[in-house]
């Protein structure tokens, strides 16, 4: 874990994009040091099938609503995973050198990062719901 002195800062975020040819959701951040001279980019990508829904059928259930409401909902829980996966990715050292870095899905060889997701999105729950509820109307 990185010393407080050289945190990792996020300086911006943008997305979420529609990956061509993927099933994801990507994000994409702007990252710094103080030790760095330059911020880097990091990707961050939200697994439709395999992290977004399985984390929106935990929080709400099969949810009705209008199509706009069902994107807000997609898009407050997606830019919460990427947050979340950013702050995991931190913890176990991924940006510990300057490069420009794609953080993929939680799945396949980051599998066992997803218990970690997991975690914070039971610590988050009830949170992220009454956000939605609020926002959303739902």
């Amino acid at each position: 874990m990185p010393s407080s002195e050289s945190s990792l800062t996020i300086i911006s975020v943008s997305g979420p994009f529609r990956e061509p040819r993927e099933q994801v959701f990507s994000y994409d951040y702007s990252v710094q040091r103080s030790t760095w001279p330059t911020p880097h980019g990091v990707r961050v990508k939200i697994s439709l099938p395999h992290e977004l829904e399985v984390f929106k059928g935990r929080l709400l259930g099969v949810v009705t609503g209008s199509p706009g409401q069902q994107l807000m909902i997609t898009n407050l829980l997606a830019k919460n995973l990427a947050e979340w996966k950013i702050q995991i990715a931190e913890t176990e050292g991924f940006f510990l050198e300057r490069r420009d870095v794609m953080l993929a899905p939680f799945v396949g060889p980051l599998a066992h990062l997803f218990l970690k997701l997991e975690g914070r999105f039971q610590a988050e729950q009830t949170v992220i719901r009454e956000d939605v509820k609020r926002r959303v109307g739902l």
